[in-house]
């Protein structure tokens, strides 16, 4: 099965989330720390939308911060389509197309350029769901997100 495959079939089981927020070196940003929530699914023909909520800590803070995101997930037989839907789904913001390297691992196929900010990513498949780490960088950021993406307990 093409990690293609794999990954529009998986999509619409992932129930939850957990992520680690990291800054490198030239980050002036810093927004470090790790965030937990909930990912409700809706499923369609040719696209998956996750409704992600949660909570996220900063690191060094006691004070959790609600967070609350959509994404969808637009399947093709060569690629899926990663979109931020923070304006809606008419508005949506493309991000990147992920393509197979491998039958475990997906690639952003071009950089995301947001203003002077580049964002790439790459989707790595692991026992009940899967791994997405984002790289942001720009003249301000130096970030590292991951992302880790399972399927409810059993």
């Amino acid at each position: 099965m093409t990690a293609i495959i794999r990954l529009s079939r998986l999509l619409p089981s992932i129930h939850r989330l957990s992520f680690t927020s990291r800054s490198g070196h030239a980050s002036e940003v810093a927004w470090s720390g790790q965030g937990a929530g909930t990912v409700a699914p809706e499923t369609h023909t040719d696209w998956v939308r996750f409704v992600e909520q949660g909570h996220f800590l900063p690191q060094g803070q006691s004070r959790e911060v609600a967070f609350r995101n959509v994404y969808r997930w637009d399947l093709h037989p060569e690629h899926i389509a990663l979109y931020h839907e923070r304006r809606g789904p008419d508005a949506a913001v493309w991000l990147f197309d992920l393509v197979a390297d491998s039958a475990t691992t997906l690639t952003s196929k071009s950089p995301h350029l947001c203003g002077a900010d580049t964002y790439q990513a790459r989707l790595t498949f692991e026992p009940h769901g899967f791994r997405l780490e984002w790289h942001i960088v720009g003249p301000r950021k130096d970030e590292r997100l991951v992302y880790h993406y399972r399927q409810p307990d059993d």
